[in-house]
């Protein structure tokens, strides 16, 4: 049995499907963290079935990519039973998408989330009454507390009922029934509301046009549902003063116009302080038992077996000082996310968007579009694949073009060397202006491409905000798990193969084995040093190791801990304390900006080519990135040194 789980963004669609699937999706508490289909098994009494978690979508009138991925797959003769999961708390909003999946009169039933929340509310829902005038099986749930999961499993086990759907006006119902009449397709009725609401892609697939009543039909739709609500919902049962709640005084603070972008950067100062304070201590740990211990054993016991020094080399300098240079940061990578997914997950960084959205507006987009962005502080892939909530193309587009400028938490390990080894005690202030210039930098894109190849209308910016919550620690873990997992996994596999690599380039050349400089990898290096000479790190060595970064940001340290010869003492601050004899502050800052907006890695290069569909923007994004890049990173080495 096919059973497919829609709602409304943030209505606790992902929280359910972990909890009936046993699955550890990422929740978030803000609209958009779902952007495509999961699937999930269940068995419950011998029954099988397959949980499909669709895109959050507000109406099968779909305006974006997601909603569109949502409603086709709903439309489908796969679709057993439509589970529609409603946040309890906003039974208005979620039960217009509800109307519209009952009219598909396919089999149904409804999970009444976050009934615990509508008790602390003092509030009170008449389910049977409710379940009654709908049609359909109404389960009260907290998907959180898997509460109620026995009674939905046995609503889904019997496929639900069919619902009565919305009766509209006489007027309205005549010209649905006329339409019903002529047409020759499945869910009759459903179409005929539809052409009615003037729905483009109905009108296209169908090949006709009437004159639409949208605003009507939506109307008579929420008519239909205030009526539901006076027979259904009792406010205020308990008898207590009405107030301000604790989100509206917090927010009156946090989206107040001119201290909500500095909280925003006090708030983010702060994750970058726990990253390198708390994290530093774990990474000296690591540091230790990679530099000190493992190398040195590795290497006694390569030794003691009488291995040739050629496999030792590789061992010891290419495998450990490759991945365990790039595995030492893993602490600073897991705090980072600590304190992102904390913000998500309480619902401040959907604050974040509404702050910036008079920014945004600056620049020809809306608060809705820094969504993506903030999601690439993670990871620029699932950040791009996220703009599929845009509705209008141009946005899209525009929105994946500025998104690599957004530092991933790949490039965490470069600044983390770089900011230990020249700005001893101000390795946060450093990192989160390194940050900031990502956003401005994504900004002024945004705005040139806005009036030059990418010129649209400014749509206007909507959104959800809600309410405050107090991040489950299973659903933190699994989420810095995942981001964790993805970094360790990334160490045993892109970059163990690519520490080889290097190993090889960097101790090959023609006529065989040879020494550092005279390698395949010395000759690469010397020759495209050139073109970062005037942006003040000219050397073969950084020059190989950007180059060697497009595989993934992270190989940046790992290549430079194989070609300055540390890894038979892979200690990050030995690496440090080589790169104080070769860079200066000034371009050891240039060298950490560059990093942050030249052109990204394979891995999102390729979802920029699967999202826009084109090798010309693929191309296009790849080429600007690494020209402003340059451009800015020069600026900062050309004018520093008129000063230092």
């Amino acid at each position: 049995m096919n059973i497919a789980l829609a709602g409304n963004p943030n209505s606790g669609k992902t929280t359910l499907f972990n909890g009936l699937t046993g699955a550890n999706h990422y929740v978030g508490n803000w609209a958009g963290v779902t952007v495509e289909k999961r699937e999930g098994k269940i068995k419950y009494k011998h029954q099988f079935m397959t949980v499909v978690d669709l895109p959050g979508t507000y109406s099968l009138s779909p305006y974006s990519i997601e909603e569109i991925v949502s409603r086709n797959y709903i439309l489908g003769d796969e679709v057993d039973v439509v589970l529609n999961i409603v946040d309890a708390t906003n039974l208005e909003r979620n039960l217009f998408l509800t109307m519209q999946l009952i009219e598909l009169r396919k089999p149904m039933v409804i999970a009444l989330n976050m009934m615990d929340e509508v008790e602390k509310l003092g509030q009170k829902i008449d389910v049977k009454e409710l379940s009654a005038l709908l049609g359909v099986p109404v389960i009260p749930i907290t998907a959180k507390k898997k509460k109620g999961f026995e009674e939905l499993l046995e609503a889904l086990m019997h496929k639900g009922l069919v619902g009565s759907g919305v009766i509209y006006s006489s007027e309205v119902e005549k010209r649905i029934d006329q339409i019903e009449n002529e047409l020759n397709v499945q869910n009759k009725r459903w179409h005929a509301i539809k052409l009615l609401e003037g729905d483009t892609e109905i009108c296209e697939k169908l090949n006709r046009h009437e004159d639409h009543i949208h605003e009507r039909i939506s109307v008579e739709k929420y008519d239909y549902i205030s009526r539901l609500l006076e027979k259904t919902f009792i406010k205020q049962i308990k008898e207590k003063q009405v107030g301000y709640t604790f989100t509206d005084k917090v927010d009156k603070v946090l989206l107040n116009p001119f201290l909500g972008v500095p909280i925003f950067l006090m708030i983010m100062s702060m994750v970058f302080w726990m990253t390198f304070t708390i994290g530093g201590f774990f990474l000296n740990i690591i540091d230790v038992f990679f530099g000190e211990v493992l190398s040195v054993w590795v290497l006694k016991g390569l030794e003691a077996l009488s291995v040739q020094d050629w496999l030792i080399s590789l061992i010891v300098d290419g495998i450990i000082g490759g991945v365990g240079g790039v595995l030492t940061f893993v602490p600073n990578i897991a705090f980072l996310f600590i304190g992102i997914s904390f913000l998500e997950d309480s619902g401040y960084m959907a604050r974040v968007a509404f702050v910036m959205d008079g920014w945004m507006k600056k620049v020809g987009l809306n608060g809705k579009t820094f969504i993506p962005m903030i999601l690439g502080f993670g990871c620029n892939v699932p950040a791009i694949m996220s703009t599929r909530t845009l509705e209008e193309e141009k946005d899209r587009i525009l929105a994946i073009m500025i998104n690599p400028f957004m530092s991933c938490g790949a490039r965490l390990p470069v600044y983390a060397l770089f900011a230990s080894a020249f700005f001893k005690g101000s390795e946060a202030l450093v990192v989160i202006s390194l940050y900031f210039i990502g956003i401005v930098v994504a900004l002024l894109a945004a705005l040139i491409l806005r009036k030059t190849i990418l010129k649209g209308e400014q749509d206007p910016f909507i959104m959800e905000l809600p309410a405050y919550r107090l991040p489950e620690p299973r659903t933190l873990l699994i989420h810095v798990w995942e981001r964790v997992r993805g970094y360790i996994v990334k160490a045993g596999t892109v970059i163990f193969a690519a520490s080889i690599i290097l190993w090889v380039i960097l101790n090959f050349n023609a006529s065989g084995m040879t020494d550092l400089t005279s390698s395949f990898g010395a000759s690469i290096g010397k020759g495209v040093s050139f073109i970062f000479k005037p942006l003040g790190f000219g050397t073969w060595q950084a020059s190989l190791s950007l180059l060697t970064g497009v595989i993934a940001k992270e190989i940046v340290v790992s290549n430079m801990m194989i070609v300055y010869g540390l890894a038979e003492t892979a200690t990050s601050e030995m690496l440090s304390a080589t790169l104080s004899g070769v860079f200066t502050q000034l371009n050891a800052y240039a060298f950490m900006v560059f990093v942050l907006l030249y052109t990204p890695c394979i891995a999102v290069i390729g979802v920029i080519r699967r999202e826009t569909n084109s090798w010309k923007w693929t191309i296009f994004s790849a080429s600007y990135q690494f020209a402003i890049a340059w451009f800015i990173a020069m600026l900062i080495y050309q004018v520093g040194s008129l000063f230092l």
